[in-house]
């Protein structure tokens, strides 16, 4: 419950009409209140504050201390020190939480969980209301008419579990018939909000997480072929749909600047910026400059903390790299190894890696997989527990 609070928080309160309307105040209460209600459930579990060290969350919390410094002079007036007041529950919460890190997948079926009844309620909304669920001012892109979903976030939440649900059941930890209902939907979700990003961090995830068992699974091997073969004959066969699907009807212009997104960020850096800005940044904002989205993790941890910001989160980042490199191959490793690629490849042009979201607990989740737990051998990362199947995706 605690997770799936977290989780509700980051959803935010921002997106198309939905079919009941719902004012921003009252989606922004919702959320918030999720936060606070998740921060009390896990201090009530954890009631004397056992928690396991973690190198990530560490960083994260000097990165919230930085956040905090230089919101101080409301130089982006007090939502600056709300979202600190956010941030700082929202860390404590994952602080709390580690309790239970124990490098089992408990808090991968959370994710999929969740994020899987937050797609299914986009697919209602799809159902009832076609026209809000995929309006013109999204260019007919799938987002949420129950919930205030942006075709982004919707296309992000799908890549995610249908990677880990597919990793699962490639590991025997779930049933081929529970990732085919929850895959197959999912990625129809995926490909109706014709989100680019989510779909190319994907096919990197599951890339970059099926190599890293190539040398010790047969079975791994086997998969990456055919995933190769087959891909690469379907890309030949479907090579022009792919390019129309992929384009979305935007002109060449438009899609040399990432949908304007290079020319806010070209007016970002050119501005000029005091010491202390280049330094700790201007404080935490919505992710936004002159009134345009960011839509770039760097740029916006580099416009709200600076260098100091940007070195921070490329520490934890490149920890939690070195941390799954070093440890020996089984199917945790690999679904953190996706998390953390898919989380990467996306910074590019998503905001999100300096402040409360969906990226710090994908992170989270992958910081819960690397830890420590009951030695296995590289066999047993791959042969189900009794009863694993049906202990598995939660479909």
């Amino acid at each position: 419950m605690a997770w799936a609070l977290l989780i509700l928080n980051t959803l935010g309160s921002t997106g198309a009409k939905t079919v009941v309307p719902l004012p921003r105040s009252v989606s922004q209460l919702v959320t918030m209140g999720s936060l606070m209600t998740a921060f009390v459930i896990a201090l009530v579990l954890n009631k004397h504050l056992r928690i396991r060290p973690s190198a990530y969350l560490l960083l994260l919390t000097l990165l919230l201390f930085s956040s905090i410094l230089a919101s101080a002079d409301l130089q982006e007036g007090a939502g600056a020190l709300f979202r600190c007041f956010r941030l700082t529950v929202f860390v404590s919460t994952l602080w709390l939480l580690t309790r239970w890190w124990d490098g089992g997948f408990s808090f991968v079926r959370y994710h999929i969980r969740t994020y899987a009844v937050v797609l299914a309620s986009v697919a209602i909304g799809l159902v009832i209301s076609p026209g809000n669920a995929m309006p013109d001012i999204y260019g007919g892109r799938l987002s949420g008419a129950i919930w205030p979903l942006t075709p982004p976030q919707i296309g992000q939440y799908a890549a995610v579990i249908s990677g880990l649900t597919l990793l699962l059941w490639f590991g025997r930890r779930t049933t081929w018939r529970s990732a085919l209902i929850i895959v197959v939907p999912v990625m129809a979700l995926l490909m109706l909000t014709h989100t680019r990003t989510a779909t190319l961090g994907l096919i990197a995830g599951l890339a970059v997480a099926f190599l890293s068992m190539l040398l010790t699974s047969a079975r791994a091997r086997k998969v990456f072929a055919w995933t190769v073969g087959v891909g690469g004959v379907t890309g030949v066969v479907l090579a022009g749909a792919l390019q129309t699907w992929f384009l979305r009807g935007q002109s060449a212009d438009n899609f040399s600047s990432l949908t304007g997104r290079a020319k806010v960020w070209d007016a970002l850096l050119e501005a000029p910026r005091s010491t202390a800005e280049y330094i700790f940044g201007v404080g935490l904002t919505d992710k936004s400059y002159d009134g345009l989205p960011i839509d770039n993790s760097w740029l916006a941890i580099y416009h709200e903390q600076g260098f100091v910001g940007i070195g921070l989160v490329a520490a934890f980042l490149l920890t939690l790299i070195v941390v799954a490199v070093l440890r020996p191959p089984s199917l945790a490793r690999a679904c953190a190894i996706f998390l953390i690629t898919y989380t990467v490849s996306a910074s590019y042009t998503e905001a999100g890696l300096g402040d409360a979201s969906p990226y710090l607990l994908h992170l989270a989740v992958a910081a819960s997989l690397l830890v420590r737990g009951v030695p296995q051998s590289d066999e047993q990362a791959f042969i189900p527990a009794k009863g694993a199947g049906v202990r598995g995706a939660g479909a």
